[in-house]
């Protein structure tokens, strides 16, 4: 057992080998959408800094070779670019982060490289110019088919481009795409989510990716709603709408692997499993965050820092923690739950244990099959208190 009597304290990920995986941030936006807390900047907020697209991709490649000479060989087998908008630097940037991660560490055969992009940033050509740099997978942010959710979210495309993006991005080779919606946003009615995944699944994607609106402190929506502008979003609307969606994706022949995420058979985010799994990554970019054997370690803000620490031969990171025993047993329930093939119920303590019968009882977990704690429905729309009743149960008394 791993200190504090938690068992599990080992990290094996199937055939022994713990994944690893490169998550590149671009934080570069056109414009900020209200909803949107993310490390991200627009060209004004960057004007007179110095930070620009070239600058990042230079810091960027300093970055990655410095990666690679502290860990030695470790062939990658996902990249992930995310952002911000990766798409609005360019497809030959995207391609000499690809590039630079490959002449550094290798690629596996196969490995999945995955690029986040705004569907008013991408054209044809974009997308024949990635398949050409290596990406095998493109996402695109949709968030709605509604307009006037799009207008609330701020979100600067036409309802019909993201479907016409995801249609082009298949036309160019691309075998994996995935949408990104948000629901429950205010204003938002039963019909207007109804068209907006009956949109996706005309789009002929094999992923979708969903979420309810949350109101981030520091937004210019949290601004609104504490105005009054905007009502909050209601949670038992929230309920209604995932219960919704997850009928029209299940009919269409998605399955869900993680309460947020749906795909066809095969068509899973291998990039994100990696950190559901308990993989290793390192984040290359300002902002970014990296975790490897048990370290977990973030880079500076912003972008013309970032570059400058690089370009001196320095570190860009920020801080940095060594995960506990305790700690990285609440990391492994909380985001193993998440997954539709469950939390290994030799994971968790007698307590834990204890507490998943009693979930088990109030129809939150479905029955126990290979030892493994699997939610149900209703466990995916509470697994918050799922996960907390796991973490905090008091010991059984006899």
């Amino acid at each position: 057992m791993a200190a504090g009597g938690r068992p599990g304290g080992g990290r094996v990920y199937r055939g022994g080998v713990t994944p690893f995986g490169v998550y590149v941030h671009v934080p570069f936006c056109a414009s900020r959408c209200g909803y949107c807390d993310f490390n991200t900047y627009t060209a004004s907020e960057l004007d007179g800094s110095g930070a620009s697209p070239d600058g990042w991709l230079e810091a960027a490649r300093r970055e990655i070779a410095m990666a690679a000479r502290r860990l030695g060989p470790r062939p990658v087998e996902t990249v992930f670019v995310g952002g911000g908008t990766p798409s609005l630097i360019g497809a030959s940037r995207l391609g000499a982060v690809v590039e630079e991660i490959r002449s550094e560490f290798g690629l596996v055969p196969h490995a999945e490289v995955t690029t986040e992009s705004n569907p008013e940033s991408t054209s044809p050509e974009f997308f024949a110019d990635l398949r050409s740099a290596g990406f095998t997978r493109v996402s695109l942010g949709m968030q709605s088919a509604a307009p006037h959710v799009l207008a609330l979210l701020e979100r600067r495309h036409t309802p019909g481009r993201a479907v016409e993006a995801a249609r082009e991005a298949r036309a160019a080779g691309f075998e994996h795409v995935n949408l990104d919606l948000i629901y429950a946003t205010p204003g938002e009615t039963d019909d207007d989510l109804r068209r907006s995944a009956d949109a996706v699944l005309d789009a002929g994607v094999d992923h979708v990716s969903a979420y309810a609106l949350i109101v981030e402190d520091g937004t210019a929506l949290a601004r609104r709603v504490r105005r009054g502008e905007v009502p909050r979003p209601d949670d038992d609307v929230a309920a209604a709408r995932y219960e919704l969606l997850d009928d029209r994706l299940h009919a269409a022949g998605f399955g869900w692997y993680e309460v947020s995420n749906w795909s066809l058979p095969g068509a899973e985010c291998r990039h994100n499993m990696g950190y559901w799994r308990d993989g290793d990554w390192w984040g290359v970019g300002p902002g970014a965050h990296s975790h490897v054997d048990g370290v977990r370690w973030w880079n500076v803000k912003h972008p013309a820092r970032y570059a400058s620490l690089l370009a001196d031969g320095a570190s860009p990171s920020d801080g940095s923690e060594e995960l506990t025993d305790d700690e990285r047993y609440t990391e492994r329930v909380m985001l193993r739950l998440r997954l539709a093939e469950g939390l290994d119920l030799g994971l968790l303590d007698a307590p834990g244990r204890a507490a998943a019968d009693r979930a088990r009882g109030e129809g939150l977990l479905r029955p126990f099959t290979g030892g493994r704690a699997v939610l149900t429905r209703r466990g995916r729309l509470l697994a918050d208190r799922v996960v907390t009743d796991l973490l905090t149960a008091a010991p059984v008394r006899s």
